[in-house]
């Protein structure tokens, strides 16, 4: 089998469907001999029921349902775990792909063997960049840099711009450090390798994890925007309206930083990043508070 398509269902009964019917398009459009895994994180809003009378009928769906939510790494590690394909996709349930985009990539990943993951062009609901499709690793003073904005403020500036390499061109296929977890190309080599993604984030930042592991073993990332996806960004998990998403988002930063940094940076520097991380986190709680009290 050529490939196995990973998406994570977790309340979002329109936007997986609609994200399913894309894959299944872009899947007959390239002739590939494909399969989706559609795994479910204890979703309470009847969309697993939805999507299983939708699409049972179609033998290129499977479809697994965990008792419990376990996180987006643990969920995607279930389906890799399943899957059949020479090739993995993990693929964010809120996204819609061409018709040439499953066929196209596989093709590029195949013929360039010097590359080991996948990403391409992403663009979100209004047409811009999804500036996540191409970054590099959070360093402190790269994080530091975005947070405060600079990067928007001198995205030509390869200093300030670090983060997302807002300074390289969005459509030139160039090797880069990380790419986002919404559309990861992998062979399945890559998997058995490294394990899957780490399930010590419940979600956010296992991304970088997994392309950090991947560069330390000696592999190469290839950003490839010859073609593109949409991303409708933060429908499945949406901060202003739950806050422990929040707190997961900050936290897994200083889950990385433990993980990857603590011998590159001494204990001041950690401090530094805790207290900014700490920081950040509480102003995003307070801007949410007096948004809803408006």
């Amino acid at each position: 089998m050529d490939l196995s398509v990973i998406i994570v269902n977790y309340n979002t009964y329109t936007y997986t469907k609609n994200c399913i019917l894309s894959v299944l398009e872009s899947i007959e459009d390239g002739g590939l001999n494909a399969e989706i895994i559609v795994v479910d994180n204890a979703s309470q809003d009847g969309s697993i029921e939805k999507l299983y009378a939708k699409f049972r009928e179609n033998e290129n769906v499977k479809f697994i349902r965990n008792k419990e939510n376990i996180g987006f790494s643990g969920a995607n590690n279930i389906g890799m775990k399943a899957a059949r394909g020479d090739f993995f996709l993990l693929l964010n349930s809120d996204t819609l792909v061409q018709k040439d985009t499953l066929k196209n990539a596989l093709t590029y990943l195949k013929s360039h063997p010097q590359y080991k993951m996948l990403g391409c062009k992403i663009e979100l609901e209004d047409g811009s960049l999804d500036k996540a499709c191409k970054r590099s690793f959070p360093t402190p003073m790269g994080a530091l840099y975005h947070f405060l904005k600079l990067d928007e403020l001198f995205p030509n500036s390869k200093t300030f711009g670090s983060y997302n390499l807002t300074y390289l061109n969005e459509d030139r296929i160039q090797p880069i450090e990380c790419i986002s977890g919404a559309f990861m190309l992998f062979p399945r080599e890559i998997y058995e390798e490294l394990g899957g993604l780490s399930e010590d984030y419940f979600m956010y930042c296992e991304d970088n994890d997994f392309c950090y592991r991947l560069k330390e073993n000696g592999h190469q990332i290839v950003y490839y925007p010859e073609t593109k996806i949409t991303h409708f960004k933060k429908k499945s998990w949406n901060a202003k309206k739950n806050p422990q998403v929040l707190d997961a988002f900050y936290d897994s930063m200083l889950i990385f930083y433990d993980k990857f940094y603590t011998t590159k940076y001494n204990r001041l520097t950690r401090n530094l990043v805790k207290s900014g991380v700490t920081f950040f986190k509480k102003m995003d709680h307070l801007k949410n508070f007096f948004t809803k009290s408006n």
